[in-house]
């Protein structure tokens, strides 16, 4: 924190608002106070000069090339790490020993499957349903299955719930395609690494043993660190709104994966997708 002051004449006063300094980027001058000692609102539409929250998680600067998980570059992450460690660090705030990675681990990998009752949902979607439709529904049915870790204000409930989202991800994704191509459901395969084990649902069919690539699961595993956390954007932003409301953390998450659905958002992913199937090969 600063000791600066910002100084702002509204309605025939002067008004002092204190400056406040990050570990990294730009000062922030503090509004809280605004309304109560003048009576007036900022405007400023997109959040395009406004910090929401203050975050020790997450730093991007799109312009400079800068990505920061907890301070790490995302480029020693990317070489040097798993998306295992990496969803550690980003829960945690520091990356673990082996001890603490075998057992976050395991505690992932024990909540990878569905509910049973879960699949039958699919089957009430139409077979050509976008994918992102699919996630939010069947995300947003977690709420209806997972009643003991629904206090967002308790500490050890919050951690169950991220543990059950962040394993049972991949499993209701790789659903969401096997039920789009007409395939049989898979099931997780704990022998696997969480990379490999999605390749595995999402690829491998019941006739034939399928091999995990290396080269493709640790290229997918690098996808997903780099994915893992993007600041305070646009889904962040609707996720904290929905969640301050108390509500069921798994119906919050659903909230996000609508806004990532938007083609201002993740939509751009798809949009990427859908051009180089257009040029179809080079």
């Amino acid at each position: 924190m600063s000791d600066n002051q910002a100084s702002l004449m509204a309605g025939g006063k002067t008004i002092d608002m204190p400056i406040n300094s990050g570990t990294i980027g730009p000062d922030v001058v503090d509004i809280r106070k605004l309304y109560a000692q003048t009576g007036m609102f900022t405007y400023d539409p997109g959040f395009t000069s406004t910090a929401s929250c203050d975050s020790a998680i997450t730093y991007i600067d799109g312009d400079e090339g800068v990505l920061l998980h907890r301070g790490y570059p995302i480029g020693q992450l990317a070489e040097h790490s798993s998306f295992m460690e990496t969803s550690y660090l980003l829960l945690n705030g520091d990356l673990p020993n082996k001890t603490e990675l075998d057992d976050f681990t395991r505690t992932i990998t024990r909540h990878t499957m569905l509910h049973e009752q879960l699949a039958t949902f699919y089957r009430g979607f139409r077979r050509d349903a976008h994918p992102m439709a699919i996630m939010c529904g069947v995300v947003g049915a977690l709420s209806a299955f997972y009643h003991d870790s629904t206090d967002i204000a308790d500490p050890t409930h919050r951690t169950i719930s991220s543990h059950r989202l962040i394993a049972k991800m991949p499993t209701i994704a790789a659903m969401a395609y096997k039920y789009s191509v007409g395939q049989p459901f898979v099931y997780p395969d704990n022998k696997l690494s969480y990379t490999g084990n999605f390749l595995k649902m999402t690829f491998a069919v019941p006739a034939e043993e399928y091999e995990v690539i290396p080269a493709v699961e640790r290229a997918m595993d690098r996808i997903f660190i780099l994915h893992a956390d993007h600041e305070q954007n646009a889904s962040t932003s609707t996720v904290r709104l929905a969640g301050s409301s108390g509500a069921n953390p798994f119906a919050c998450i659903a909230a996000g994966i609508a806004c990532l659905w938007g083609p201002a958002h993740g939509g751009a992913n798809e949009a990427a997708l859908n051009m180089l199937k257009e040029i179809g090969t080079p």
